[in-house]
């Protein structure tokens, strides 16, 4: 279905207003006066140290919106930074740990080994390394992502459509990396706990010449850990090395190169049933899985890079880089299906198969930022362009045995025959490649009033086919529009309010055979931001309305009633508020403190996504003792109100014909640690998780027909012992 008339109407002018407002500026830019040399010291306090280096639980700018280094107060949207002391303090070696304690978002764990994440209603699938990045494949992640390569990762929520072109209207993840430092820097750390954990990362960094012109960094690490879940066992190796060259003074290079490996033994694919026939919960422990003890599940992700900034006059730059992405999975996996009876345990069935993917992604950008004279003003300006390309091919085969009876879950250990996978085959295999054009300014109305402007244009073509349906798309020059106001009340809080759109192509066709238009994504957002003590200490308080339309809804058949037509309808609106706090509020106290509503419904008013929680709070911080010098102590509470998930049908009992709807009460996991040094360059750090041992659902996102899930680990505790020169 096209957009109304008035919809296109309210597209094209602020389409026209944004592109009126920005090209000026890319005329003007080349006409600066000398006195721009004023900006260059502007520029340079900009510059963001790494939040290693810090110590802080908060960052002074971020640039995941803009490509623009903006501070705190400066962003017309909600931005979470988790730096690497949050990290170190808590123990949050993988992104899962990272992002549960970020505000806004959700983790949907469900399965061992794939993940999901959401935020403000809607599928993250965004992923930026350095502020560069493509959609990720299925919208998930495979494996497990460690966080040792990075020093601090950076959520913006809402869409994010002028740096990413296509998504969700959900929020951008931004994985800056760790650089190297010209000093020479190295650290140890080795971790050991429960199920058996044992983890070894060490990291070197520092010049590799007299004259420091040529850094270098490396980070390697090995973990081996057991499980709660029976079976279950995971081994990782990391690796990253970086190299910082200055060819001159004014132009850096770096290159770089990760690859981490994750394979597992026993993975859950799938997860638990959570219903019996009769409707009643089913109620396993929490050791319960269905794997079988043959089964695995291999990751491998490669990601390389190369980045050229040339320093101009007048405080411009221009920054090239090319990213390559590439994730291998190949398994053997064993999914158990059915609803059991609720006295014999008894109607589960079996389904193996095989499974292969592999993606590989590159992406090319190309930068140019500084400030321009206008008015008597200095404003900023970004232009750029990227090129972009992204391969998926995948594979299933199907094993034999599939819908053979199995034993009771209370009575499984994993004992099946390791079947041959012969049973028929099915995949994927298509190419997406995208072009696009943006340019935003920063504009400097008055000494407290700023404006930013900013448009997209992307070109896409897609080839293919997934799993039997066409992946053939084509766009050209799809605009994606950005504006934002910030006002500065006083010396430590500013108003903002901000517009952005996100789109994502369609397959479908209508009744006419003409391809839909895009899903349209867009984010409504109010905010107050402020910061205290020598900002230090940030808040940000949001109201936000985040809508998707246009979704693909079928509509009927053609003539040979075999083929689908669609339309497009209205789809999912959330809107809600959020609240943070991180930072320093004493010399002795840091924390992050993070608080989300949120009302999903569907375009007829009901509301939608019941496994989503409608309030989800995060809270953690550290107090050094005083008279004990290097001694921490900490806490870190997650809570979330109650979700839901409408099943079914209940067949047998009493409850037959009844509607199942599967629940998970309100919960909270409380984290302590404990971080002592007790020598000089020498640290312990005590991480007890989840000390009241509460037994929750990990995730009720429906995957596949209906929703499965697993129990999340009881208590636990590693102790780490670090060395740092």
């Amino acid at each position: 279905m096209s957009p109304t008339p008035r919809a296109r109407f309210r597209r094209s002018a602020l389409v026209s207003a944004i592109a009126l407002a920005s090209l000026p500026a890319a005329v003007l830019a080349q006409q600066a006066e000398p006195t721009l040399l004023d900006a260059i010291q502007v520029s340079a306090e900009r510059d963001e140290p790494a939040s290693e280096s810090t110590g802080s639980y908060s960052a002074g700018t971020t640039s995941t919106a803009l490509k623009l280094n903006l501070g705190h107060r400066e962003t017309p949207q909600s931005v979470s930074v988790i730096t690497r002391k949050q990290m170190d303090d808590f123990g949050e070696v993988d992104v899962n740990d990272v992002l549960e304690g970020t505000t806004g978002v959700t983790v949907e764990s469900v399965e061992t080994d794939r993940t999901y994440y959401t935020s403000r209603g809607f599928d993250i699938n965004n992923f930026q390394y350095d502020g560069v990045g493509l959609p990720a494949v299925y919208d998930n992640v495979q494996g497990d992502l460690d966080t040792a390569f990075y020093d601090r990762i950076e959520v913006l929520r809402g869409a994010n459509g002028l740096m990413t072109g296509t998504g969700n209207p959900s929020a951008t993840i931004n994985f800056i990396r760790k650089r190297p430092t010209a000093e020479t820097r190295a650290a140890v750390a080795v971790t050991g706990g429960s199920w058996d954990n044992r983890r070894v990362v060490g990291d070197l960094s520092g010049s590799l010449t007299d004259s420091g012109k040529v850094r270098g960094r490396v980070v390697a690490g090995y973990q081996e850990r057991d499980s709660w879940l029976d079976r279950y066992s995971q081994q990782k190796q990391m690796f990253y090395g970086v190299l910082e060259a200055d060819l001159t003074a004014s132009t850096l290079l770096a290159l770089g190169h990760a690859t981490q490996t994750s394979d597992t033994d026993s993975p859950l694919w799938g997860a638990l049933p959570l219903f019996h026939t009769d409707g009643t919960a089913t109620g396993y422990s929490r050791s319960t899985s269905t794997s079988a003890d043959w089964s695995y599940w291999d990751n491998v992700q490669h990601n390389s890079f190369v980045e050229l900034t040339q320093r101009l006059g007048g405080g411009w730059q221009v920054k090239g880089s090319v990213l390559r992405l590439e994730n291998d999975s190949n398994s053997e996996l064993f999914y158990q299906f059915g609803t059991p009876d609720p006295q014999t345990g008894e109607g589960l069935m079996a389904y193996p198969s095989q499974y292969d993917l592999n993606t590989e992604q590159y992406v090319a950008d190309l930068s140019a930022s500084g400030p321009f004279r206008l008015a008597g003003r200095i404003h900023e300006l970004v232009v750029g362009a990227s090129r972009a390309r992204s391969e998926t091919v995948d594979e299933s085969r199907y094993g034999q045995g599939i819908g053979d009876p199995l034993p009771p879950l209370d009575e499984w250990t994993g004992d099946y025959p390791r079947p041959v996978f012969d049973n028929g085959t099915a995949g994927s295999d298509w190419t997406d490649r995208e072009t696009s054009t943006y340019a935003a300014a920063r504009w400097t109305l008055t000494d407290r009033l700023t404006a930013i402007t900013g448009i997209r244009l992307a070109w896409l073509d897609s080839t293919g086919t997934s799993y039997g349906a066409s992946k053939a798309t084509s766009y050209d020059a799809e605009e994606t529009p950005y504006a934002g106001l910030v006002y500065d009340l006083n010396d430590n809080h500013s108003v903002y309010a901000s517009y952005s759109e996100i789109f994502t192509p369609q397959t479908e066709v209508d009744i006419n055979r003409d391809r839909l238009d895009p899903i349209e994504g867009a984010n409504y957002e109010l905010g107050l931001k402020g910061e205290y003590l020598d900002d230090r200490l940030r808040s940000t308080v949001a109201l936000f309305r985040t809508r998707q339309d246009n979704l693909a809804e079928a509509a009927g058949t053609f003539e040979n009633g075999v083929d689908t037509y669609y339309r497009g309808v209205e789809g999912i609106t959330s809107e809600g508020v959020e609240l943070e706090l991180a930072g320093e509020v004493s010399d002795s106290v840091q924390l992050f403190a993070g608080y989300t509503w949120i009302n999903i419904e569907d375009a007829d008013g009901h509301s939608a996504k019941s496994f989503i929680p409608e309030h989800l709070a995060q809270l953690r911080g550290i107090w050094k003792v005083p008279g004990v010098n290097g001694l921490e102590l900490g806490s870190q509470l997650r809570w979330q109100s109650a979700i839901s998930q409408v099943q079914g049908v209940a067949t047998t009992g009493a409850n037959a014909g009844q509607t199942i709807v599967t629940e998970q009460d309100s919960y909270a996991l409380l984290d302590l640690m404990a971080s002592y040094d007790f020598a000089r360059n020498w640290n312990a750090t005590l991480n007890v998780n989840n000390v009241t041992d509460e037994k929750y659902i990990e995730s009720l996102k429906k995957f596949g027909a209906s929703a499965q899930g697993f129990y999340g680990e009881p208590a636990n505790a590693n102790l780490t012992v670090s060395w740092v020169y």
